[in-house]
C-alpha cells in the first residue's frame, strides 16, 4: 500500500511544521505498551520480512500521520530499501519477544522524526533568498544546497543499498519547500542525478558539482 511505503511520501507528508510530535519518557512508555500486541512472532518475522510489521506502521500512522511510516527506513537492506534508521535493522533480526522488541519500535519512530526536523532546520538555513519563480543568472545557492543535502544524505544513509533513491526524495522535498510544485521538482532531480548514483558508493566531489549545477539548472528554468 503506497500510503505505507516511505519512499512515496512528499514533504508535506513529512514537514515537522504541519505535523506535531512530542515524545517525553511517560509518552514513549506508554507507546511502548500499545505496540506491544501489533507485534509479530519472531518466527513470523523471519518468514514474512517487513510485511510482519504492517500492523505496527498501520497504527503509528493513524495516530501520528503518515509520516510515520518511515520508522523502520533503515540504512542498507532492511524492511524498507536505503533509509537513515539505525536503531532499527530488519524485522528478521529487530523482531524478539514484544518487551524487547516494542521500545525498538519507539526509538526508530524517534529517529526518524529526529531525521526530518534536521532537514527542516537544513532546508531553512539553505533556502536561497529568490523564489525559485524568480530567474536568477546566480545560480550558486541552489549549487550550494544541493551539494550540501547530497552530502549529509550520503553520510547518514552510509551511502549504503539504494540511499540515492532517499537522497532523490530529499532534493524533491527541499524543492517543495521553496514552493516548487512536485511534478516539477521530480523533473527538475530526475534531470540533475540521472543515473550518476550508484549503491554501496558515496559521489565523489566531481559527481556532486555536476548534479548540483544540473540541480541549479533546473529550477533557473522554471518560471
Amino acid at each position: 500500500m503506497s500510503e505505507l511505503w516511505a519512499h512515496t511520501l512528499t514533504w508535506a507528508d513529512v514537514d515537522p511544521a504541519r505535523h506535531r510530535f512530542e515524545m517525553d519518557d511517560d509518552t514513549a512508555e506508554q507507546l511502548q505498551s500499545l505496540v506491544v500486541p501489533l507485534l509479530p512472532d519472531a518466527d513470523v518475522a523471519r518468514e514474512d520480512g517487513g510485511r510482519s510489521l504492517d500492523g505496527v506502521t498501520e497504527f503509528l500512522v493513524g495516530r501520528y500521520g503518515r509520516w510515520a511510516c518511515g520508522w523502520n527506513w533503515s540504512v542498507g537492506e532492511g524492511d524498507v530499501d536505503g533509509g537513515v534508521v539505525e536503531v532499527w535493522c530488519c524485522a528478521s533480526d529487530s523482531v524478539t519477544t514484544p518487551d524487547a522488541t516494542a521500545p525498538l519500535v519507539v526509538e526508530a519512530l524517534r529517529e526518524w522524526r529526529g531525521w526530518l526536523e534536521d532537514l527542516s532546520e537544513r532546508f531553512a538555513a539553505l533556502a536561497p533568498s529568490e523564489s525559485p519563480a524568480v530567474s536568477s543568472a546566480d545560480g550558486w545557492p541552489w549549487e550550494r544546497a544541493c551539494a550540501r543535502l547530497v552530502t549529509v544524505v550520503a553520510d547518514r544513509t552510509q551511502a549504503e543499498s539504494g540511499w540515492y533513491g532517499h537522497c532523490m526524495q530529499v532534493l524533491r522535498w527541499f524543492l517543495a519547500y521553496n514552493g516548487v510544485d512536485e511534478g516539477q521538482a521530480g523533473r527538475i532531480v530526475e534531470d540533475a542525478v540521472g543515473g550518476r548514483f550508484g549503491s554501496w558508493i558515496a559521489p565523489g566531489g566531481p559527481v556532486v558539482d555536476a548534479v548540483s549545477v544540473r540541480f541549479a539548472r533546473g529550477v533557473d528554468g522554471i518560471g
